[in-house]
């Protein structure tokens, strides 16, 4: 019985070196948690992007058109367009308008925190 408790415990010993190396390595590997950025930009929609496409109708319209045809809703900053997750509700009312949006962000994707109605300049 002493012989298996000492065979343990050399074993743990052994491989806790290992251990915590391994886990350093995938720590050091691993993307920094993102922290919330903030952008400001017009909605619009995946599909339309810079320019809405559907004629007579204004920006929100066509976004609102795009986004019940599947497009996600996207934010437009200078020439960057960013696809939005979450806060469907408000983007929704703020269509084709200037907000300021805080979420993370994930390649061109960017996770909703918060949008409100961009100051005026």
């Amino acid at each position: 019985m002493k012989w298996a408790f000492l065979v343990i415990v050399a074993f743990a010993l052994a491989i806790s070196p290992a251990a915590a190396a391994v886990a350093l390595a995938m720590a050091a590997n691993r993307p920094a948690s993102a922290s919330p950025q903030s952008f400001e930009g017009v909605v619009s929609d995946g599909m339309c992007g810079k320019k809405h496409m559907v004629a007579g109708k204004t920006d929100a319209e066509c976004t609102s058109i795009c986004v019940k045809a599947n497009s996600p809703y996207a934010l437009v900053v200078g020439d960057k367009v960013y696809t939005l997750s979450g806060a469907q509700g408000e983007l929704q009312k703020l269509a084709g308008q200037r907000v300021r949006v805080i979420g993370d962000v994930n390649g061109k994707t960017i996770a909703v925190s918060s949008v409100t109605e961009a100051a005026s300049h």
